[in-house]
């Protein structure tokens, strides 16, 4: 094997590991957080990054033809529709579960929120200030 065959073949498997550890990232957060909007999200992000990871490894392998188009073209369908669907299903969940108040704080009206993120946002300013002041 030429020097290039190798580093094709280290790269390629370094995506193909890096995107393994983000799918065994993923099951750890489905399985281990409490909240279905939070697996939800913990699985989307997996999916998204993970399949990516790994189709990059394999168009790596792949070399520069047909397939490898079909496999970017694969991964471009995903960063479009996986976030989209995500966020349709979670949509669905807080417009029909009836114990949302008990998960995560919902404003009724717009000004309440506006009134604490500007408190909040006050409260941030000054604490940099303070921080770079000592």
């Amino acid at each position: 094997m030429s020097a290039v065959e190798w580093i094709r073949l280290i790269i390629g498997c370094l995506f193909i590991l890096v995107g393994m550890v983000i799918f065994f990232t993923e099951l750890f957060g489905v399985f281990h957080f409490n909240y279905v909007l939070n697996r939800m999200h913990a699985a989307a992000m997996g999916d998204t990054l993970g399949i990516s990871a790994c189709l990059i490894g394999l168009m790596i392998f792949s070399g520069l033809n047909f397939t490898t188009l079909k496999m970017f073209l694969i991964i471009v369908f995903l960063w479009f529709a996986s976030p989209v669907s995500s966020h349709v299903l979670s949509r669905l969940e807080a417009a029909t579960n009836d114990n949302l108040s008990s998960h995560c704080e919902i404003y009724e009206d717009v000004e309440t929120l506006e009134r604490e993120l500007a408190a909040a946002g006050k409260d941030g300013d000054t604490e940099k200030k303070e921080a770079s002041v000592s």
